[in-house]
This record gives C-alpha cells, structure tokens and sequence, in this order.
C-alpha cells in the first residue's frame, strides 16, 4: 500500500500545520474535501501545547480556551474561521463543567450558533476535547 502522505486518490485533503508536533495517532488534525459544498472536517482536539505536544494543565476554563486556540490554527490553516463552522462535538470528562464550558464557548461563537452536542465521557486525565465541522 502507497504511503498515506503519497495518496492522491481520496476525495480529500490532510490539513498540515507547520511548526506544530505530528499527532500521536493514526488521524489528520483536519482534512478539507475536494467537491463542490467544501467541507473542513477538524479531529478532536484538545488542551494540548502545540510547542511541545504536552497536556497543559488547568481548569475546564483553561482547557477549553487552549482547546478552542488550537481548533481556529486548524481551522485557518484549513481556509476556515470560527465563522464557518456548522458543527462541534464536545467531550466532557464532567458534565457538571457544562455551564463553564459554555461560557467560554460564547466568547468564540456567536448566534446564530452552530449544532453542537455535548456527551460526557473519560478523557485520560483532560477535561475537554473538542471536533467541529466548517462549510467552506
């Protein structure tokens, strides 16, 4: 099998951030469809440095502003802003975070909000972690 960088038969594209360390898995930070209707499609991400690849730590305020600063380098990178995005995913390690999350989450979007769902779940000892959807 041809490497996956080598690929050219896909409908899509990776997003690639330069100066920032490769993910730990086996997933693209982001890839961008090629057809008409563009979509961005951003992996979940989450209160990590973009320096040094560690988890940063802090409250679920702290994370989710990290989580979130993360989210628009991909998104730009992408061709997309806050703007575009049409659908995130939340991830809770605490559900009873939600209200703080969404605080934060306001000073980033604005109304008309986009689709969202928030589902608690175990994150490894983050607090948050977030994917998103943006029409291009």
């Amino acid at each position: 099998m041809p490497d996956a960088e080598a690929r050219t038969d896909r409908p899509w594209t990776p997003v690639v951030l330069p100066d920032v360390p490769a993910p730990a898995g086996a997933y693209s930070p982001g890839v961008r469809t090629a057809n008409a209707g563009t979509l961005l499609f951003v992996s979940g991400q989450t209160p990590r440095d973009q320096a040094t690849g560690q988890i940063v730590e802090g409250d679920i305020e702290a994370q989710t502003r990290l989580t979130l600063a993360n989210m628009e380098r991909i998104l730009l990178a992408g061709g997309a802003t806050f703007a575009n995005v049409v659908s995130l995913t939340v991830y809770l390690a605490d559900e009873n975070d939600w209200g703080t999350f969404d605080r934060v989450y306001r000073t980033v979007f604005s109304p008309p909000y986009p689709a969202r769902a928030v589902v608690g779940a175990s994150l490894r000892g983050i607090l948050v972690e977030i994917s998103a959807v943006a029409a291009l």
